[in-house]
């Protein structure tokens, strides 16, 4: 398919330009070929993700986490120059989208985590950079935080981390997937959540959500950010006649 047809699809999809706030330079970072046969879906732009593209013979990468933030970078030499000349001489484009596919509701991060565990009557939270990106909800029924653990270490490559501080069963929980930080801890608080649901779980966020008896499952930032690309990569495969291939590459982080 044409490159202009995919991006335009991302494009409307994710909702690109909604997010004017965000850091990330989302949709099209680097142009390459007209044509499209085969797309790679991942996490993160790296060097690693490219050259698993370039065996693969892509010439189409979407990314959560781009190679684009603001005005960086401001000179393509050296870590830069070689991400880009690797895209460049294979004729592979770059997509990214970050905040748009933390928030999006039927394809994010956190809309994805959110059906894992079946949490209902989902409202958006979590404001940053001028969009809500999380979702707070409710369980069906009484959980630990221990058998949510379970849950989504079925679907992830992730051994959760658990900071059990309300000491009782889970009925209302809030989502925000990566590194949500005070942000995400704050939403879990104006939502009256007993749980938050989150990647990681900073120092800084111990002792505030422990004096608010706020539950914290971390995912792990990588592990938790899996879910969008994936979710993506199906709607993609499904709308086109394209070959696409998630390629897992955790960092343990």
């Amino acid at each position: 398919m044409k490159l202009q047809a995919l991006t335009s699809y991302l494009n409307e999809l994710l909702c690109v330009k909604n997010f004017p706030g965000d850091c990330s330079n989302n949709g099209l970072q680097v142009e390459g070929s007209a044509e499209v046969k085969r797309a790679v879906f991942g996490v993160d732009g790296s060097m690693q993700l490219f050259e698993e593209a370039r065996k693969r013979r892509a010439d189409f990468i979407f990314v959560h986490h781009g190679i684009s933030w603001g005005s960086y970078p401001k000179r393509f030499a050296g870590m830069d120059g070689a991400r880009l000349r690797i895209l460049f001489q294979n004729d592979i484009s770059l997509y990214a989208a970050h905040l748009p596919l933390d928030a999006h509701r039927e394809v994010g991060n956190n809309a994805v985590l959110c059906r894992m565990i079946g949490l209902q009557n989902c409202i958006s939270c979590c404001e940053y950079a001028g969009n809500e990106i999380g979702f707070a909800g409710e369980l069906p029924v009484n959980f630990s935080i221990a058998e949510l653990a379970v849950i989504y270490e079925k679907f992830l490559p992730c051994r959760a981390a658990l900071y059990d501080f309300s000491r009782e069963p889970v009925r209302r929980v809030t989502v925000v997937s990566g590194g949500g930080g005070r942000d995400a801890l704050t939403a879990a608080a104006e939502t009256n959540s007993q749980l938050l649901i989150t990647g990681v779980m900073e120092h800084e966020m111990y002792h505030s959500a422990r004096e608010a008896g706020i539950s914290v499952i971390a995912l792990g930032h990588y592990a938790s950010e899996t879910v969008g690309p994936r979710a993506v990569m199906e709607k993609v495969a499904a709308e086109f006649a394209l070959e696409c291939e998630f390629i897992d590459q955790p960092t343990g982080l």
